[in-house]
């Protein structure tokens, strides 16, 4: 039998799949509680706007804007298994490896898909790439845009993501767009 998506049973695997990426949309960055806010952002709103700037990023850094996305894209798809874990928890759990859950998430899938997800995730993990630095780089300015975002409608004890978001930006152009936000209220758009 072919592990194609044509055949029933990697058409099922996928369709399978797809309901459990659906997961990240319930899922919520479970950090935000702890800081105060009611109803932090679901993972799956976290990971789009990721994309998206990782995609700015690799643009300015002379990289591919649409393998930075992908990478971003999948970057915390292992969150459907583990739930979104905050920092405050790295004492008291050993951190899951990625690339396992990813392998245990994709193992049903057809060989292509499997693949596509297995090797995007591994390459964000590496950081090898400029793409998969501009999508580590996209992870982290989303939370500090967050923060701010946060910050701004009166949730006060962000000052712990800022900093984490702004320490360790791999891509000098991340390192400028965290200066600039730090500098712009969130609406700051509506007149530039």
């Amino acid at each position: 039998m072919t592990d194609s998506a044509t055949s029933a049973t990697g058409a099922t695997a996928l369709a399978a799949f797809g309901y459990e990426l659906g997961v990240l949309k319930r899922v919520r960055r479970s950090g935000w509680w702890q800081a105060g806010v009611r109803d932090p952002e679901s993972v799956a709103e976290h990971s789009l706007r990721a994309a998206q700037l990782a995609a700015l990023l690799a643009a300015e850094e002379g990289a591919s804007p649409e393998r930075a996305a992908f990478l971003a894209l999948w970057h915390d798809t292992q969150e459907t298994r583990t739930g979104d874990l905050p920092h405050s928890a790295g004492p008291y759990l050993v951190k899951p490896d990625p690339r396992a859950i990813t392998a245990d998430q994709t193992a049903a899938l057809p060989s292509r898909a499997r693949a596509v997800v297995r090797e995007a995730v591994d390459e964000y993990e590496a950081r090898e790439s400029t793409e998969a630095r501009c999508a580590k780089d996209a992870d982290k300015l989303e939370m500090l845009l967050q923060a701010l975002e946060y910050r701004s409608s009166g949730v006060s004890t962000v000052d712990e993501w800022v900093d984490s978001a702004c320490a360790g930006l791999f891509t000098s152009t991340a390192r400028r767009l965290a200066t600039a936000a730090l500098t712009l209220p969130p609406l700051s758009w509506r007149t530039l």
